[in-house]
């Protein structure tokens, strides 16, 4: 049976007003007049027989036809709009990139100039986000995860670098760090362990204390409220600026950073992985990380 729906213009005409909850920032939003919006919801009322606002012009709301109507079309075209997405091979236009919020604040963003730089059509549009990735669900391009494989299905998997992890203290502290406060952050909580047996050390733990995010853990680390264990990438510049310091050195953890991708490849997120593998052999070759490699060493 064929579907017998108001006409599509209306329905969007409907949907931006009442998200915004005004006509003006809808005809904005779909480059349009306010009289054309206001034309179309009229349209949709007459043809549903019901009215969707109620009020004075300046301060219209939702009657109760408009509040039942609203959240289904708003994820309607949400979802049409990840479906074009999903199959568009264009060059231009927004990039959505997810990756772990302290990954693109440490690493990512300060690189992404140069990404800019070389490619000013392809507006990246970045999501802070470590949690597994469904392509079939979420709507982005490409996602930037650390772990181990296997991988998502319905993804292209491009290697950035191996995960390696050390303690790190503020300078002033880095004598003695036995007996200090571990830190420890939600996102990680086996860090600490992961990275005791793999050392073969036995440091006298101090109190544990816990922080809702990682950059939350770093910068205690810094201010040195205790210690805590790192990935390279993200204490980098802290190291080299003697903001931190490892005394133990890295560690391979055992993951690794990789660049997930639909499966079904568009230009401009072919682009952006190119460069993101660039970017990481280039930081891979110009940052190494100070090593322990052998256990008890």
């Amino acid at each position: 049976m064929a579907r017998r729906l108001p006409s599509l213009n209306a329905l969007r005409a409907f949907e931006a007003a009442g998200r915004h909850g005004r006509m003006t920032l809808a005809a904005e939003e779909l480059n349009v007049t306010h009289s054309a919006i206001s034309r179309q919801i009229q349209h949709l009322e007459e043809v549903l027989g019901v009215a969707l606002f109620e009020g004075p012009k300046n301060r219209m709301r939702l009657t109760e036809a408009g509040q039942t109507l609203l959240p289904g079309l708003v994820a309607a075209f949400d979802q049409i709009d990840m479906s074009v997405r999903a199959v568009a091979d264009t060059g231009d236009g927004p990039l959505d990139v997810s990756c772990p919020g302290t990954f693109t604040m440490r690493w990512l963003i300060p690189r992404l100039y140069r990404f800019q730089a070389e490619h000013p059509s392809i507006d990246v549009r970045l999501t802070a986000s470590s949690r597994p990735v469904d392509f079939a669900r979420d709507g982005f391009d490409v996602a930037i995860r650390v772990g181990t494989a296997p991988w998502p299905e319905g993804a292209d998997v491009i290697p950035l670098f191996p995960e390696q992890t050390g303690p790190v203290v503020s300078p002033a502290l880095s004598a003695q760090i036995g007996g200090l406060p571990q830190l420890h952050t939600k996102t990680r909580l086996r860090a600490w362990g992961d990275w005791l047996a793999r050392s073969g050390l036995n440091i006298e733990s101090g109190p544990r204390v816990e922080y809702e995010h990682f950059y939350f853990m770093l910068e205690a680390a810094g201010a040195g409220l205790g210690v805590c264990v790192a990935p390279w990438p993200y204490v980098t510049d802290d190291i080299r600026d003697n903001r931190l310091a490892a005394p133990f050195g890295f560690l391979d953890s055992g993951h690794e950073y990789v660049a997930l991708r639909r499966a079904r490849r568009n230009r401009k997120s072919v682009i952006f992985c190119e460069w993101l593998r660039a970017e990481a052999e280039a930081f891979v070759s110009t940052h190494p990380a100070p090593r322990r490699d052998a256990p008890g060493s």
